[in-house]
């Protein structure tokens, strides 16, 4: 028996990142981002819960990496597509960081994860939030 956590939110990225990149993929230039579109559709997943947060993906989705609040120290969101979607970086404490690409509704997400590192480690929102 498991220790229970609430959901905030569980999927995969921002559905407008596959069409705008679909559709620049056209171009042989595009052809990467379209690529990496398509991997992150099928095989990317997000799940942030009152505990931790959770980033599936790799190669048809067998690498799960997860951080609890606590192991947070800077928080960075970037708008993409016309501010529909974003991207969300991590920084933790040894360092190294975790980038969630193409987050829907990342700004209410961004705000959720710096509340709760803020509760948990005990830091303002200023210390931990940039952008």
């Amino acid at each position: 028996m498991g220790i229970k956590e609430t959901v905030y939110y569980e999927g995969g990225p921002h559905v407008g990142d596959l069409i705008i990149n679909a559709l620049l993929g056209l171009t042989v230039i595009f052809l990467p981002f379209t690529v990496g579109a398509i991997v992150r559709a099928l095989w990317l997943r997000y799940r942030i819960t009152d505990r931790r947060l959770s980033v599936i993906g790799g190669w048809r989705g067998r690498d799960q990496t997860d951080v609890v609040y606590t192991e947070i120290t800077k928080l960075v969101k970037i708008p993409r597509g016309i501010g529909l979607w974003g991207d969300i970086i991590l920084t933790l404490n040894d360092k190294s960081r975790l980038e969630m690409r193409a987050v829907p509704r990342y700004r209410e997400i961004h705000d959720y994860i710096a509340d709760k590192v803020a509760n948990k480690t005990g830091k303002p929102l200023e210390a931990i939030t940039t952008r």
